[in-house]
């Protein structure tokens, strides 16, 4: 179809490209442009929909490090290489002809919010959750202490936690949280060192953890059983551990039999596995499988951490106080509520997992400090017009992949909406990613391009490939880019 001038910004035909006389400098000046901060899953899936949604719609996407896919890469468990498959998906979006990736830019440091603005249609934030929520108890600071996020980040490669160096010569680690996430950090601390040579963790976090005394981990929650926050497949993966075998405490059970009958089926699954670990006698095979094993998890419920205990001779921790709790009301909203009872656990690990936290990357952002989140409505940033957001940003830090693809649809859907409404003025001409692309260049910002990417993909399987590894990743934003730029 040929479009005779340059001047209409109408949407044109489904599946039409939109070429004018003038080719494919002014095809592109005349198009609406989307930017999107992120390139996790929130940002891939937004990336995804509107240019499904729109044949006329430019998308570019602009990433802090060198290397794309945010927690797919960085936080999936390395023994869950099945969740990882939405890469090729991503990888597609990527390559697609009005989709463009911007690595190695640090949005709200090399570019601002408000020039992303000035170049584009929409700015679509979704560069997620890369704070911590802060355990707020004293000795939390001490050697020994970890986040999650950080623990994590660790094993699976994220640069800033590259000299993270855990000490895992202690012989009891507690785990705070039960959620997913917490599940995973066991998971890979009781592993067979066997199995994790196969996956993609990282070398420096395997040594660790071919030398680790930790024999005993801890996975403590403030509520009880009935309002665990892991999924069946986490707690199946970890009942069925080799050299593992299950410590629980059989009154933290009590009258949760008589409870299930009203409870929704995925939690009433989840709890019957629960029930069948902690109480009935063992068939003689697992029985026997118990036996030889060396390693322990358990959880434990109704507790809460008050402090973490020094030891007196170092600067590291000996233990953590626990306040014992007892749950007023029930079901998913029961509360926590404090006994005056205390216990302590002699540990020398301790990995907080409640909870990633977006932070405020730009202060011209409208940002809920006490919620983590930028205030939106269906994903449009609220006092902001052609600002929208998705993912953990939008809503906080939950749910699985496919949870931030429904709620990244969702953002996309409202763009779309405003779009066709005129709610989102098209009518003037955009740079894009041309004007942003001369800002960097005068300020020493080289961005990594996806092929760039894919030069350091190739060289981490090829590394893998050496050591029976998918992929051998590289540690430092430094190694990344020469690779990128070879």
């Amino acid at each position: 179809i040929l479009l005779i001038g340059c001047t209409s910004l109408l949407r044109p035909p489904s599946g039409s490209a939109g070429i004018t006389r003038c080719g494919k400098a002014c095809y592109s000046s005349c198009n609406p442009k989307v930017c999107i901060v992120g390139s996790g899953p929130a940002g891939f899936y937004t990336a995804q929909h509107i240019i499904k949604a729109r044949q006329d719609v430019e998308v570019d996407i602009y990433e802090r490090l060198p290397v794309p896919f945010g927690l797919v890469r960085f936080g999936v468990a390395p023994d869950h290489p099945e969740v990882k498959n939405v890469i090729n998906t991503f990888t597609q979006t990527a390559k697609h002809s009005r989709c463009s990736f911007y690595g190695n830019v640090n949005v709200g440091k090399d570019v601002s919010i408000d020039e992303l603005q000035q170049a584009y249609h929409a700015v679509v934030l979704s560069y997620g959750a890369e704070g911590n929520r802060s355990i707020g108890v004293p000795g939390e600071g001490l050697a020994g202490v970890y986040s999650a996020k950080d623990f994590v980040g660790w094993y699976n490669g994220l640069p800033n936690c590259r000299e993270l160096s855990p000490d895992l010569s202690c012989e009891t680690a507690v785990i705070l949280g039960q959620g997913n996430v917490a599940l995973d950090v066991a998971r890979i601390l009781l592993s067979p060192i066997d199995s994790l040579k196969k996956t993609d963790i990282t070398q420096p976090a395997l040594e660790a953890l071919a030398q680790s005394q930790v024999r005993r981990v801890l996975i403590v929650g403030r509520r009880g059983p009935m309002q665990i926050a892991c999924t069946i497949k986490e707690l199946r993966e970890m009942v069925n551990l080799p050299g593992t075998r299950p410590e629980m405490v059989a009154t933290d059970f009590e009258g949760v039999a008589e409870a299930l009958k009203d409870v929704p089926r995925p939690r009433k699954r989840l709890t019957e596995l629960m029930l069948k670990t902690a109480l009935e006698k063992p068939g003689e095979k697992e029985q026997e499988r118990r036996n030889k094993a060396s390693r322990i998890w358990g959880f434990r419920f109704f507790r809460s951490p008050i402090e973490v205990l020094a030891d007196p001779n170092h600067n590291k921790i000996a233990g953590i106080r626990l306040a014992v709790n007892k749950l007023e009301g029930s079901g998913e909203g029961a509360q926590a509520v404090l006994t005056g009872e205390e216990e302590d656990v002699p540990c020398g690990l301790v990995v907080s997992s409640i909870g990633y936290k977006s932070l405020s990357i730009d202060p011209s952002v409208p940002f809920d400090s006490r919620k983590a989140i930028v205030p939106n409505i269906m994903g449009r940033v609220q006092q902001a017009a052609g600002l929208y957001c998705s993912g953990w940003l939008k809503t906080g830090p939950t749910g699985v992949i496919a949870t931030t693809m429904n709620n990244s649809f969702d953002t996309a859907r409202s763009l779309m909406e405003d779009m066709d409404s005129g709610t989102l003025d098209l009518s003037a001409a955009k740079p894009g990613s041309q004007s942003i692309s001369a800002l960097l260049e005068k300020r020493g910002v080289k961005p990594v391009t996806f092929s760039d990417w894919e030069k350091i993909d190739n060289v981490e399987m090829m590394r893998g490939e050496a050591s029976g590894k998918p992929r051998e990743k590289l540690l430092k934003v430094e190694e990344m880019l020469q690779v990128a730029r070879t």
